[in-house]
């Protein structure tokens, strides 16, 4: 019996393995056979209810016991079952590898029939009747209440006083570390040292920018008439840049040479004139 369960399932749950076993093939065969019944847990019992109490099971150390509230019912079936306790209105299950389910469905059903026309004549009877009928303690069938645990206060411990000893001071211990390639060319210490310009320089480097960069923009003078000229000389050959002040100067000597031959002429002329 598991006393705290709260309900079928978890009551179910807690019991050993051949006693879980069949009642849960009482259990499901109860809820398909009385339709509208209403299952619940109360003092430990599997409680089945159709307008009051209907049917109660109970599991023990070995056995199973199946509680039922019509007595009228149960009497009519007490010959073909074994293990029924008038007295109780009740049937003791001890082997429960055969349970009767066939007979214990015929029963369900019957109870349910009976349970109807009672409700129709009368009223059915209340839990404090059934419980009286089926002889269960209300005090001793209740769930004992939920054990709850409270926190003890901590005990008040004295205080121990532990003395600190200073420990004694180790001896350094030397790292070792990896040694690490350094090129001599990336070293500050091996780079040469740039002299910075003073500003008199700048100004120096400055003017002289500028006129490197005049000289490069004025135009350049060709000295190639120059040569062909002095070369052309050289040979006795007139170059094309001389040829037109050849050509003046050859004008210029027929001028004259025609001048000299017409002064003598005219000079002739003047003497016969004068003759005449």
């Amino acid at each position: 019996m598991s006393p705290t369960a709260t309900t079928v399932g978890g009551y179910l749950r807690d019991l050993p393995a051949d006693r879980r076993v069949a009642m849960a093939r009482v259990c499901s065969m109860i809820r398909r056979s009385a339709r509208g019944v209403r299952e619940s847990m109360r003092y430990g019992l599997a409680f089945y209810e159709l307008q009051g109490p209907l049917f109660a099971l109970e599991s023990t150390e070995k056995r199973m016991i199946l509680f039922i509230a019509e007595p009228s019912v149960l009497e009519n079936y007490k010959s073909l079952l074994t293990g029924v306790l008038e007295d109780r209105s009740a049937i003791e299950f001890v082997d429960l590898n055969r349970i009767p389910l066939d007979s214990l469905e015929k029963i369900v059903r019957d109870s349910v029939a009976a349970r109807r026309e009672r409700l129709k004549t009368g009223k059915a009877p209340t839990q404090k009747e059934l419980l009286v009928l089926w002889k269960i303690n209300e005090e001793d069938a209740k769930a004992p209440p939920p054990v709850v645990r409270i926190p003890m206060k901590e005990e008040v411990t004295e205080e121990v006083v532990v003395e600190v000893v200073p420990e004694e001071p180790k001896e350094p211990v030397e790292i070792l570390r990896a040694p690490t390639f350094k090129d001599p060319a990336m070293t500050a210490s091996s780079r040469p040292k740039v002299k910075k310009a003073t500003a008199e320089e700048k100004l120096v480097k400055r003017t002289r920018a500028k006129a490197s960069k005049d000289d490069s923009a004025a135009p350049k003078k060709t000295t190639v008439g120059k040569t062909t000229a002095k070369k052309s000389s050289a040979k006795g050959e007139s170059s094309p840049a001389e040829e037109p002040k050849r050509a003046t100067v050859a004008k210029k000597a027929a001028v004259k040479k025609t001048a000299v031959k017409k002064a003598p002429a005219k000079k002739n002329a003047a003497k016969k004139t004068a003759a005449e």
